[in-house]
């Protein structure tokens, strides 16, 4: 018994070194300055402060890549969480979106940190600081209410497309 014990932990050990060949990428795209969310919404700095320690890694291109990001299958994890972040939402391109995606988002934003769906519970674990306060969600909310004033109202129709997506 025991020695298939031994052979099993050596595939185990042997597998987890081949695997680190599979490398994803960990890239930062450039950033604009004034496309970046702090420079297009200048009211808060507070409310920023808190995107950028609880937000920034997984939704905008200044990504701070763990050291864990290079250690397979982990890597794989961390690439694709950051990937599908920035395709949900960008803080580093937010002034590229136009005004109907900026309402959305602000919308999701408040919703999506009282419901205490982010920043994801694993990020949580691995990453205390990013962890939200309540005050931290009531600055949050408070900035994405007074940051919708100005900005284009969504139609009945586009919340129900929405909500049937």
């Amino acid at each position: 018994m025991r020695v298939w014990v031994k052979k099993i932990l050596i595939a185990l050990v042997a597998l987890l070194v081949v695997i680190q060949v599979a490398r994803p990428a960990r890239t930062n795209p450039p950033v604009d300055p004034k496309l970046e969310i702090s420079a297009v919404h200048t009211g808060s700095q507070q409310a920023m402060s808190v995107l950028e320690r609880s937000c920034n890694d997984c939704h905008s291109n200044r990504t701070v890549w763990p050291w864990y990001s290079s250690v397979a299958p982990v890597s794989w994890l961390v690439a694709n969480d950051v990937r599908e972040g920035r395709g949900e939402m960008n803080l580093s391109e937010w002034g590229a979106y136009d005004g109907q995606k900026k309402v959305k988002l602000l919308g999701k934003i408040c919703e999506e940190v009282k419901d205490g769906e982010m920043p994801g519970t694993t990020y949580g674990w691995m990453h205390p600081q990013a962890r939200l306060t309540s005050a931290d969600v009531q600055t949050v909310c408070a900035f994405t209410t007074a940051s919708l004033q100005g900005l284009p109202a969504r139609s009945e129709k586009e919340e129900k497309e929405e909500d049937g997506d």
